[in-house]
């Protein structure tokens, strides 16, 4: 569906819609585009990259809750070099905006897929800061504002793609970690990735997940989700791309009316396979009954 009272600009590249299809999520598309076209979305957000490829995590991998999944992948992907050949060609056959999700266990990692995603045809970098620093005793890139300034600091010296980071919302403080990024030259944030979570088979008398602890995504992060980016929207001046249980055409006009400028869709794409599809028509018709002209006039009304 292309309105035009939809579109929005980011980056100097113009969405059909604020929707994004996110990391994790969606795949390259490939799946989706079986059940119905992929330009239905303004952008799509790659499966989460890493220099080389890897197999993810062994056991189970993803579990229900009551109100959205767990998930402990392990960031399986092809590898940059493979997503670059064998994946974005085809994703840039269709009508909509490619964003690469690049995280990395250390800063060599992250430099080296930032400068080989320099040369593709990606529209906008999206740098995951929730990978562990293996070389840190595997804390993660995005739990300390002074750690996640130096990685975003070093990836923006080489980056000639539109830079924006993605927060976790497991950091000491989600406003610290913003500025940071900001400061260290983000061109934008994106936020919140999944919240540290933990799941037990009380019939085996063990964790569900190998790891422990997963990623909780869904409807039940959506109250906090939106609260972090209502904080961040309102103490950073780059654009703010919320994330966190977003399902409904209500749904995306909370976040933008809490400063967003587009959201991303997750756990949605699992519960609602055609919500891509038939999203950017709810949106339509919940714009006509609150006498919404446009997307952008609600942004940041809060």
């Amino acid at each position: 569906m292309n309105n035009n009272r939809l579109n929005i600009t980011l980056h100097d590249k113009e969405f059909k819609n604020p929707l994004i299809a996110a990391s994790g999520s969606f795949g390259f598309g490939k799946e989706y585009n079986e059940l119905y076209p992929i330009d239905c979305w303004g952008g799509i957000s790659s499966k989460g990259l890493t220099l080389h490829g890897r197999e993810g995590n062994p056991g189970i991998r993803i579990t229900e809750t009551p109100a959205g999944i767990m998930n402990s992948v392990g960031l399986q992907n092809p590898g940059v070099r493979a997503f670059i050949d064998e994946e974005l060609p085809w994703m840039k056959q269709h009508d909509t905006v490619i964003l690469a999700n690049l995280g990395g266990h250390s800063t060599e990692d992250y430099l080296t897929g930032v400068e080989w995603l320099n040369d593709s045809d990606i529209d906008i970098l999206e740098l995951n800061i929730s990978c562990p620093n293996v070389k840190s005793g595997g804390m993660a890139f995005g739990l300390k504002a002074k750690v996640a300034h130096e990685i975003v600091s070093q990836v923006r010296k080489v980056c000639r793609k539109p830079l924006m980071v993605k927060l976790s919302p497991n950091a000491e403080n989600i406003i610290d970690m913003a500025k940071a990024c900001q400061d260290a030259g983000a061109d934008s944030i994106s936020l919140v990735n999944t919240f540290k979570a933990m799941a037990i088979d009380i019939r085996r008398r063990k964790p569900v997940f190998e790891n422990v602890y997963a990623g909780l995504s869904g409807k039940a992060i959506k109250p906090i989700a939106l609260r972090m980016v209502h904080e961040v929207c309102k103490n950073v001046s780059i654009p703010v791309v919320g994330i966190g249980g977003i399902t409904t055409a209500e749904d995306v006009i909370e976040f933008m009316m809490a400063g967003c400028t587009a959201v991303q869709i997750a756990t949605g794409n699992f519960t609602h396979p055609l919500l891509g599809q038939e999203l950017p028509l709810k949106l339509i018709q919940l714009m006509d009954e609150l006498k919404i002209e446009h997307i952008n006039d609600i942004k940041g009304v809060l």
